[in-house]
């Protein structure tokens, strides 16, 4: 066993998904903000959440309208996800310094998807939690997009192929290798035919 150094208590549940999110308010401003506070609340009803400081430009608009998109990053899109990260809406179109395309959404009235994201989950705010620094959104998935690119000959979409990157610590990593799949400590190993 090591040794353990203490730490005060903080947020050290890493690695994270790093997301962008669009918004956008009832004006037609739009935005676009990276996000690593977020995760799945729920599968039925499908629900997930993203914590955004108040004083970000975009937390009124996801406010006002009660929607956002939760777009998947890639290795590709790295740059941008770190771009949308440290540059506020207030003072540059990141969508255009980026060049990063607005998709329409299938269930939303007001956010965009970003259409290079390889996956778009569009959200309705459902409620809204104070917590101190953050708000967190609470929000139902009412509609996803996939890029068809990544759908298989048997009709599966092969996300693990997207080349999805995670935050952890700040630093945004590559997934790497696959380990097992979901069960597979569990499974019996297959008996050999007999001939």
């Amino acid at each position: 066993m090591t040794d353990k150094v203490i730490f005060k208590p903080g947020n050290m549940l890493y690695p994270l998904p790093a997301v962008m999110v669009s918004c956008a308010g009832k004006d037609g401003t739009d935005n676009i903000l990276t996000v690593a506070w977020t995760g799945t609340v729920c599968s039925d009803p499908p629900m997930l959440y993203i914590s955004v400081r108040p004083n970000r430009f975009s937390h009124h608009m996801i406010e006002e309208t009660g929607e956002f998109v939760v777009n998947l990053t890639t290795e590709q899109l790295a740059k941008a996800a770190d771009y949308c990260g440290v540059r506020s809406g207030k003072d540059v179109d990141k969508w255009n310094e980026m060049k990063l395309t607005r998709k329409k959404t299938e269930s939303l009235q007001y956010a965009p998807a970003i259409a290079e994201c390889p996956v778009n989950i569009e959200c309705k705010v459902r409620e809204i939690i104070r917590l101190g620094t953050h708000d967190m959104f609470l929000a139902d998935v009412t509609g996803v997009q996939v890029s068809s690119e990544y759908m298989n000959e048997n009709g599966k979409f092969e996300l693990n192929k997207t080349g999805l990157i995670a935050y952890s610590h700040g630093e945004y990593l590559t997934l790497g290798k696959q380990l097992g799949t979901f069960g597979f400590s569990v499974k019996k190993k297959k008996k050999k035919k007999r001939k």
